[in-house]
């Protein structure tokens, strides 16, 4: 294996991915921003989920408007529905693993809230089941999903698509739109100064 060029092909594809992005997802960014900052002036919180590596990252992204992103300011309420054993284990158990995140959201949700999916094939059952549940109770969606967007875009108020099919470069390309989104919505809540 010639590791230099693989290491030269993977950025390749990762700047190419980037640029596409660039490209393509301004509008709908900000539109999330909008949605997002409008949720949680209303009083609302945002639910954030996925499975694997996708489900890292609506733990991260949950965790940086919870906490901070780059300065101390209040807190934006947030919750990753992927991180507790109990709940998810029990669920799956007794519901079945597609209800993972329905049943969470039928727990803590309420209207006015916004649900956030994150797949990057679009096609995950218990993501779907999720957003189909968080609509059903007058809760707003997105997704951050990849490629065609799979069955996601149609449950969802805001899709951020990233151009690729390529699963480690549309998940690179989440976790920096989501990193993004907080700091974005920081600023769009007057919680820290614009840069």
């Amino acid at each position: 294996m010639n590791l230099n060029a693989f290491f030269e092909s993977e950025l390749d594809e990762h700047l190419t991915v980037t640029s596409k992005t660039r490209a393509t997802m301004s509008e709908p960014f900000a539109a999330l921003v909008a949605l997002t900052a409008g949720v949680v002036r209303a009083g609302g919180k945002i639910m954030l989920f996925g499975n694997g590596g996708s489900a890292a990252d609506a733990h991260n992204i949950a965790t940086e408007f919870a906490v901070r992103y780059k300065t101390d300011r209040a807190a934006i309420p947030a919750i990753g529905l992927t991180t507790d054993g109990g709940v998810l284990t029990a669920i799956g158990n007794d519901f079945g693993f597609e209800h993972v995140f329905a049943r969470q959201i039928e727990a803590l949700g309420k209207p006015g809230d916004l649900a956030i999916g994150i797949s990057t094939s679009g096609r995950s059952p218990n993501v779907l089941e999720g957003l189909k549940t968080a609509r059903s109770m007058d809760i707003r969606t997105a997704a951050f999903g990849g490629g065609t967007g799979g069955d996601m875009v149609e449950l969802v108020d805001l899709a951020l698509i990233v151009p690729s099919k390529t699963t480690a470069r549309i998940q690179e390309m989440h976790i920096l739109l989501g990193q993004m989104l907080c700091g974005a919505v920081e600023v769009e809540l007057g919680l820290v100064p614009a840069p």
